[in-house]
């Protein structure tokens, strides 16, 4: 049986979210609920939707937050908002967004879309492959992570930190880069969120000294990873 691809629609009004769930249903799409940003990050985790169409305004948080943890698990982003303003579109674009519809819209614009964001995440998806370090394997396609073929788990932030260390192995990132691709934007002083996440990695997939690690930090400038 072939599986359906997994949409999330984060929307506080219920009517947005019926509209979406009928056609989206009717187009062969699993479709996944969230009124509010808490809801919408539980979902990622569990449910780790392929697509995200995500509202900015709500309830408990402002969408653009999301923008960062959606793009670090993995999925496809498309904002659905009635913010129609330039610079709002510009910021969730330069956040992550794989494309942006303003409200009101119509079912079969936002399905047209949602195809397209769908195949340029297939073909990222392809061209990410494994990387390997000691007897660690990283998988990016799968975000799958193994250490002597055993599979470890690793929490979002964790994954995300080792994932673009991963992306540039040999190469020094800088505390900004890894700060925003994984926290987003506004943390780019939140230098101890790299330490949590960088000690939290190490435990899982070495028994080595941190002057041993493969993930090496370059103090005051950023981390880099040793294949």
């Amino acid at each position: 049986m072939t599986m359906r691809t997994k949409v999330l629609v984060v929307d506080d009004e219920p009517a947005i979210r019926r509209l979406l769930r009928g056609s989206l249903a009717a187009a062969g799409y699993a479709v996944i609920e969230a009124p509010d940003a808490r809801a919408a990050l539980a979902s990622l985790a569990i449910d780790k939707p392929e697509l995200v169409l995500l509202d900015l305004g709500l309830p408990d948080r402002d969408g653009l937050e999301l923008v960062a943890p959606v793009k670090a698990s993995g999925a496809a982003l498309l904002v659905v908002s009635a913010r129609d303003a330039t610079e709002e579109k510009v910021s969730a674009l330069d956040l992550g967004a794989d494309d942006y519809v303003t409200k009101p819209f119509d079912t079969e614009e936002v399905q047209a879309r949602i195809r397209v964001a769908l195949r340029a995440r297939s073909r990222a998806t392809r061209e990410e492959g494994a990387v390997a370090f000691r007897d660690v394997v990283v998988d990016l396609a799968s975000r799958r992570v193994t250490r002597g073929g055993v599979d470890v788990h690793l929490s979002p932030k964790e994954y995300g930190f080792l994932a673009e260390l991963c992306r540039h192995p040999g190469r020094v990132i800088l505390h900004t880069q890894l700060l925003r691709a994984v926290w987003g934007e506004g943390h780019d002083h939140d230098v101890e969120y790299l330490r949590v996440a960088a000690r939290g990695v190490r435990k899982k997939l070495e028994d080595v000294d941190v002057e041993a690690s493969a993930i090496r930090n370059e103090p005051g400038v950023g981390y880099r990873l040793m294949v």
